[in-house]
């Protein structure tokens, strides 16, 4: 009977056996002290009152170390418990966790194939410079793949990288500045400037009479990413949905704040909380 499904009926049979067993183990010594040590009285003429108020002294100490016990074996059961329920929690958020990373693989991979089905028609020379370029940047998502937080000079090395390799399509219809301390210590999830750039350029118009302009910097602790609006009348490239959402669950498992979105009618805006402590 478990105290942590059953705590009252535990706690009342618990009690109960134990100050029964006190009394009987009590009167019974009791008995056999005064009957056959001392024999103050004959099997005939038993005190059974007698024996029975000599019986409280025994009682009462029994209450204390049962109290005593009973506490320590509810604690002992509620820590255990406790670090149970921890684990198990520990591990859903892992694999909730390893789920949503499971995502981003696919996720770049839809999308870079998208725009090399377009440049091969376009133009076979700038073709190859994107698959050069992509093979760099696939070997950064492998190496990351396993982790929980990334640098951020890691992943602003790795935004760098994948802003070129966009410009290798639209040249000079994406623009793009990077304004980040080199030296500032923060972590943040892996891919999640990746995913931003991604969705920036796929929703918006990119071209020489209407740029498209990246911003990414650092804002006390929080790292934004802002482009100005210009959506697509209609998108060429089915969307997976996954973008924003995945952002989001990852952070809700890694810390308290939250990913602020903000859209106006000229930017749209995100800003990444970053993470001081990388064991979390």
């Amino acid at each position: 009977m478990p105290w942590i499904q059953y705590p009252l009926k535990r706690l009342i049979l618990e009690s109960t056996s134990y100050i029964l067993y006190v009394f009987v183990t009590s009167y019974i010594i009791l008995f056999l002290i005064e009957f056959l040590i001392r024999q103050s009285f004959s099997i005939n003429n038993v005190p059974w009152k007698w024996l029975m108020v000599h019986t409280r002294l025994p009682m009462q100490i029994s209450v204390i170390i049962a109290f005593v016990l009973i506490s320590r074996s509810f604690l002992l059961e509620w820590r255990k418990s406790a670090i149970e329920a921890e684990q198990l929690k520990t591990q859903q958020y892992a694999r909730q966790y390893q789920t949503l990373k499971d995502q981003l693989n696919p996720h770049f991979l839809f999308n870079s194939f998208n725009v090399l089905s377009n440049l091969v028609y376009e133009n076979s020379d700038t073709a190859a410079r994107f698959i050069r370029q992509l093979s760099k940047i696939y070997r950064y998502v492998l190496e990351v793949q396993q982790e929980k937080l990334v640098k951020l000079s890691s992943e602003l090395e790795f935004a760098e990288n994948f802003l070129s390799l966009q410009k290798i399509r639209f040249e000079e219809g994406l623009l793009y500045t990077i304004e980040v301390s080199p030296k500032a210590d923060f972590y943040l999830p892996p891919l999640s400037l990746q995913m931003l750039l991604e969705n920036a350029i796929k929703h918006n118009v990119a071209s020489m009479a209407d740029p498209l302009f990246i911003e990414i910097l650092l804002e006390e602790n929080q790292l934004t990413v802002k482009n100005n609006l210009q959506l697509k009348s209609s998108l060429s490239e089915e969307s997976t949905g996954i973008g924003l959402s995945n952002i989001r669950k990852r952070y809700e498992l890694l810390t308290e704040e939250a990913v602020l979105i903000k859209e106006t009618a000229d930017y749209f805006i995100v800003k990444l909380p970053l993470i001081k402590n990388p064991q979390v």
